[in-house]
C-alpha cells in the first residue's frame, strides 16, 4: 500500500511538473480551481481533492526545482487555506447544508493535503538555507525588481483622447469592424426601442445555437467577456497587457414581467407586522409605492435585483464570492468586484434602516437646531445632557448616553452603528431615543419581526462573508449605489465594513451619485468619519442611474426632488466633489501621511471630467505611482479613454460582464439603451473606429494581432 501511494504521488507530481513548465500553467491552475468550484454537489469531495492535491503536489515539486521555491510555495498554500475556509463557510450554511457531510470529508481530505505542503515548504525553506542565505535574499531581490530589458511600456498620453492608434491597439482588426457594426445599430432608435422583442425573436427563429454564434459575433462579443471564469481568462489577460484592470460582474439578470417584478417588491418591502406608514413620524419616501415598485422603471444603465427568498440571496453571495477569486486569479490581487446589496437580503430592511437615518437626522435638528448629518452638528456629550437636564435622572436616558459614539472632536453618532456589521444585533433594541420631555424612550424603526431580524442578521451575515474573502484574495469590493429610499442604509452598513476593513489599505469603497443634491456633503461627512476613526475612505464617483426615475417617484409621492437641476449643476457637483478628494489627498502627502488613506475611482464616460481629473493631479503633485486615483469604464464603451489611460501609467478599469448568452440578453438590451442616450459619445467612437479600420487596410495590417507589453500600475 505504501509503494501505491508512493506511485500515485509520483505521478500527481509528474503532472504538475508538466503544468508548471507549460507557458500557461497560471492559467491552468486558475482554470482548475476554479473548476473545482463550479462542480456540482455530488463532485465537492473530488473537486476540492484534486485542486487540494494538486496545490500540494506543485509546492512539492517546486521544493527540488527553485530556489526561490519557498515563497511560492507559500502563496500556494494561502491558496489551499482560502478553498478551506470557503468549504467550512459553505458546509455552516443554513441554507446550503444538504451537502453537510461531503464537505465535511472533502474537508479532511484538504486538511491531509495542506499538510503534505506545509511540510514541502518547510523543506523547501530548509533547502534553500542550506544552500546559502546570501543567495536566496539574491534571488528574492532579482525576482522581486524586473530586468532593464523588461522594464513595462509607457505612452505618452493625448489629453484629447483623439488618437485612435492608442484606443484600438488591444484590439484585432474584425473586433473593430464589430464595434463599429454594433454602434450603428445602436444609433438607431427604432432597432434600440425594440431590441429585446428583436433578440427574442431572432432566437426563436433560428434556434439556440445559431442565435448564440450570432450573439457572440455582435453585441454580447462587444459587451460582455465570456460564459464564465475560465472562458474570461483571455480577455483578463489581453487587458492587463494593455495596462488595464478588471472590475468583474457576473451579469445573469431574471428577465421577469413588469407585474412579477411588481408583486415580488411589494411582498419583500412590507414588515409581517404590516406597513406603518401612517404612524407618526413616518417618511413616505422610505415606504414602497406598488406604481414604483418595478425597480427598473426608467433606468437603462443599472441591474436590478428582486428578492425572492432566503436561498437566493445565498446564491448571489455565492455568485460574488466566484467573482472575487475569478479576479484574483487572473490579475494578482489588483482587480476589484461589484456587489449590490440589494442582492443579499430583503429590501424592506433596507427601507426601515434608511428611515431610520433619516428620522434620527431630524431628530437631531429639533434637538439642536441646524441640518445634515449628526457628525456635521459637533455636539458633545456634555451638550446632550443639557438638552435633557429638564427630564431629570433618568435610567433609560443615561444608558442612551453611555452608548452614543463619541470622540474627543464630538459626537458621530446617536447610535452604536458598529453593531450593525455584529450578526448578534438586534434593531428593535437599537433604534431608541428619549423624548427630550417626557424622558420615554421613542423607537425610531418601524415594527420588525423576530424572523425579519434573522434575515437582517443573515444579510449581514453575508456581506462579511463577501469582504472577508476579498480582504483574504486582497481584490476591492465596491458597493454599488442604488435609489435614494435604500441608499443612507446601503452607505451607513458600508461604511461600517470600511471602519472594520480598511484598516490598513482600501478593501471596501462605497459609490456617491453626483446626480444627487446632497453628494458632496454626503462624501465630506464621510471623509470627515474616516479621518476620525482612522480607516481608510474607498470612492467611486459616478454621476448616477436612477435620476428619471427618482423625479418621477419624489414628483408622485410629494417629497423633495433629490436631483440636480441639469446635467450641467451634476457636472459641477462631481467636479467639485473630486476636486474635495483630491485636496483632502494633497494634505496627506504634505504632512507626510499615506497618502492613500482616501482612494478614489472616476467612474465616468465623460471625457471632459476625466481631464479635469488628470489636471487636478498635476496641479497638485499627485502621479499615477501614487496609486490613489484610478478612472473606470464599462467594458465595450470609451476605449479611447480608458486604453490610453492604461498605456500611458494611469490606474484604468474595464467594467466587465460575463455570463451564459442566454441569461445576460437583459444586460445587453440595456446596454444598447444606454448607447442610444449618448449619440455624441457614440459619434466619436466610430470616427475613430473608422479611422484606425482605414489605417490598417492601407498599410496592410488587416491581420492584426495585440500584443502588449503594458503592466497596470
Amino acid at each position: 500500500m505504501a509503494q501505491l501511494r508512493s506511485v500515485s504521488s509520483q505521478r500527481t507530481i509528474k503532472l504538475v511538473y508538466y503544468s508548471c513548465n507549460s507557458p500557461s500553467s497560471s492559467r491552468s491552475l486558475v482554470a482548475a480551481t476554479a473548476a473545482a468550484t463550479n462542480n456540482g454537489k455530488c463532485n465537492q469531495k473530488r473537486a476540492l481533492h484534486t485542486t487540494a492535491a494538486a496545490l500540494s503536489g506543485k509546492a512539492a515539486l517546486l521544493s527540488s526545482t527553485s530556489n526561490s521555491s519557498s515563497v511560492y510555495a507559500l502563496d500556494v498554500l494561502n491558496g489551499l487555506r482560502h478553498q478551506q475556509r470557503r468549504q467550512l463557510q459553505l458546509s455552516q450554511s443554513p441554507f446550503l447544508c444538504s451537502n453537510v457531510g461531503v464537505g465535511a470529508r472533502s474537508l479532511h481530505s484538504a486538511v491531509n493535503d495542506q499538510q503534505q505542503a506545509e511540510v514541502a515548504l518547510a523543506e523547501a525553506t530548509e533547502d534553500n538555507r542550506r544552500a546559502g542565505g546570501g543567495k536566496q535574499g539574491q534571488c528574492e531581490s532579482k525576482s522581486a525588481q524586473p530586468n532593464a530589458g523588461d522594464q513595462p511600456q509607457r505612452d505618452p498620453l493625448d489629453v484629447s483622447f483623439n488618437d485612435p492608434i492608442a484606443a484600438f491597439k488591444s484590439k484585432t482588426t474584425w473586433e473593430l469592424v464589430r464595434a463599429y457594426m454594433v454602434y450603428m445599430i445602436c444609433s438607431s432608435e427604432k432597432l434600440v426601442e425594440h431590441n429585446m422583442k428583436l433578440m427574442k425573436a431572432a432566437k426563436n427563429l433560428l434556434g439556440k445555437k445559431l442565435f448564440t454564434a450570432l450573439m457572440k459575433a455582435t453585441f454580447y462579443g462587444h459587451f460582455v467577456a465570456g460564459e464564465d471564469q475560465i472562458k474570461i481568462i483571455p480577455t483578463l489577460e489581453r487587458l492587463r497587457s494593455f495596462g488595464v484592470k478588471p472590475i468583474l460582474d457576473y451579469s445573469v439578470e431574471e428577465d421577469i414581467t413588469q407585474e412579477e417584478a411588481e408583486k415580488r417588491e411589494v411582498e419583500s418591502s412590507v414588515s409581517s407586522a404590516e406597513d406603518n406608514v401612517k404612524d407618526a413620524g413616518a417618511l413616505p419616501q422610505y415606504h414602497v409605492d406598488k406604481s414604483f415598485a418595478d425597480r427598473r422603471y426608467k433606468v437603462s444603465s443599472a441591474r436590478t435585483y428582486f428578492y425572492l427568498n432566503e436561498a437566493t440571496c445565498e446564491r448571489n453571495m455565492e455568485t460574488f464570492i466566484k467573482c472575487l477569486e475569478a479576479v484574483s486569479g487572473a490579475t494578482f490581487g489588483t482587480g476589484i468586484t461589484a456587489i449590490k446589496l440589494t442582492a443579499l437580503g430583503r429590501p424592506q430592511l433596507l427601507l426601515q434602516l434608511s428611515e431610520v437615518i433619516m428620522r434620527t437626522r431630524k431628530y437631531m435638528e429639533a434637538l439642536v437646531g441646524g441640518q445634515g448629518n449628526v457628525l456635521t452638528h459637533h455636539k458633545t456629550i456634555k451638550d446632550l445632557e443639557q438638552y435633557y437636564a429638564g427630564i431629570g435622572d433618568n435610567k433609560d436616558v443615561q444608558t442612551f448616553l453611555k452608548n452614543v459614539t463619541s470622540d474627543k472632536e464630538g459626537i458621530l453618532h446617536l447610535f452604536p452603528w458598529s453593531g450593525i456589521v455584529d450578526e448578534d444585533s438586534q434593531l428593535s433594541d437599537t433604534f431608541r431615543v428619549p423624548d427630550p420631555i417626557t424622558g420615554q424612550m421613542r423607537r425610531l424603526i418601524s415594527q420588525i419581526s423576530p424572523k425579519e431580524e434573522e434575515m437582517f442578521r443573515n444579510m449581514i451575515r453575508r456581506l462579511n462573508t463577501i469582504v472577508k474573502t476579498a480582504a483574504e484574495l486582497d481584490v476591492r469590493i465596491m458597493i454599488d449605489a442604488e435609489q435614494t429610499y435604500f441608499q443612507p442604509a446601503i452607505s451607513r452598513i458600508t461604511l461600517e465594513m470600511m471602519r472594520k476593513y480598511n484598516k490598513e489599505k482600501a478593501i471596501v469603497f462605497n459609490t456617491y451619485q453626483c446626480y444627487l443634491r446632497e453628494a458632496y456633503h454626503e462624501v465630506v461627512t464621510d471623509l470627515e468619519q474616516a479621518k476620525r476613526q482612522n480607516f481608510y475612505f474607498g470612492a467611486k464617483l459616478v454621476r448616477g442611474a436612477y435620476m428619471d426615475q427618482e423625479r418621477a417617484r419624489a414628483s408622485a409621492l410629494g417629497y423633495a426632488d433629490p436631483v440636480n437641476p441639469n446635467y450641467e449643476a451634476t457636472t459641477d457637483m462631481y467636479h467639485k466633489t473630486l476636486a474635495e478628494c483630491l485636496r483632502r489627498i494633497k494634505v496627506l502627502k504634505d504632512v507626510g501621511d499615506d497618502a492613500r488613506k482616501i482612494g478614489i475611482m472616476v467612474a465616468s464616460h465623460n471625457e471632459d471630467t476625466v481631464r479635469f481629473a488628470i489636471e487636478n493631479m498635476k496641479s497638485i503633485g499627485i502621479s499615477p505611482e501614487d496609486k490613489v486615483i484610478c478612472f473606470g469604464q464599462l467594458l465595450g464603451m470609451c476605449d479611447y479613454i480608458t486604453f490610453p489611460l492604461g498605456q500611458a501609467g494611469y490606474s484604468a478599469y474595464k467594467y466587465i460582464p460575463y455570463g451564459p448568452v442566454e441569461e445576460v440578453l437583459p444586460y445587453l438590451s440595456r446596454r444598447a439603451q444606454e448607447n442610444k442616450g449618448v449619440l455624441k459619445k457614440i459619434k466619436k467612437e466610430k470616427r475613430l473606429l473608422a479611422a484606425e479600420i482605414r489605417r490598417r487596410l492601407f498599410r496592410g495590417q488587416l491581420f492584426y494581432k495585440p500584443k502588449g507589453n503594458y503592466v497596470p500600475i
